[in-house]
């Protein structure tokens, strides 16, 4: 899961730079997560993913991290209308905290970086970011936010980790077909595998318990069966192809 999704142009933010960078509504909403179908999540909102989205874990750099399934093919997000507006009562943090995101300097502290293309941005209006070279209250606000973010990520990620050297998880390959024969394959997601869980030792399993595994696995698991609602989000979008290809081919009538 590459970090940087829906982030075009990053750069670590300069108060001299960026002394009259302004921050305000998103203007087109959550279009820029348009073409997003998968976001990583936290352990601490799992949970309240679990109750929108089909959660499950994918390979990452150091180990398994839990995602949130947001489309059902590569460029595909259900959940952002054409309007921009996010079809669902929670965002996953990953996508909130946009335009900024937490980076590394060459000596490998964190920096708050910003994606200097993001619609948001601009020095006409809006929120500035500083004043008289100082971090203002909005910008002291998202460092806290992404300083926060980070913590809890780290934390995540090592959960998935002992997820996956415990051999938990299983690859999902499931194949989704319409009625109209459309088929999509969802290729590089993991699952947990619940027969290899059953078999765990009490010690393990208190492990889990007690480290907040126990509780990313059985969001998870209940969270599999929003895998319904993503074919409810896709079904009228195939309808609407569909009637769009019978117009198509329908011959025009001769006067």
């Amino acid at each position: 899961m590459a970090e940087m999704i829906f982030y075009d142009d990053v750069v670590a933010l300069n108060s001299e730079v960026h002394a009259k960078i302004k921050v305000k509504p998103h203007i087109l909403g959550f279009l820029y997560a348009r073409r997003t179908n998968s976001v990583p999540i936290l352990a601490t909102e799992a949970a309240a993913c679990a109750l929108e989205y089909p959660v499950v874990f994918v390979q990452g750099k150091d180990g398994f991290v839990p995602i949130a399934l947001l489309g059902l093919r590569e460029n595909e997000n259900l959940y952002v209308n054409i309007g921009g507006e996010w079809d669902a009562r929670y965002i996953p943090a990953f996508v909130r905290r946009y335009p900024f995101v937490p980076g590394r300097d060459a000596e490998g502290k964190l920096v708050v970086c910003i994606d200097e293309t993001a619609a948001c941005l601009g020095t006409e209006a809006g929120d500035p970011l500083f004043a008289e070279g100082k971090p203002t209250q909005r910008l002291e606000t998202a460092v806290q936010f992404l300083d926060e973010y980070h913590q809890i990520a780290l934390a995540t990620e090592a959960l998935g980790r002992r997820i996956g050297e415990l051999g938990l998880l299983k690859a999902a390959d499931p194949v989704v077909e319409f009625e109209s024969g459309e088929q999509f394959r969802l290729n590089g997601p993991h699952v947990i595998d619940v027969e290899k869980l059953q078999t765990l030792d009490k010690d393990t399993i208190y492990e889990l318990f007690t480290s907040g595994a126990l509780s990313l696995i059985q969001t998870h698991l209940v969270s599999l069966g929003n895998f319904a609602g993503l074919l409810d989000r896709r079904a009228p979008l195939i309808k609407a192809a569909d009637v769009t290809s019978a117009a198509r081919k329908k011959p025009a009538a001769h006067k």
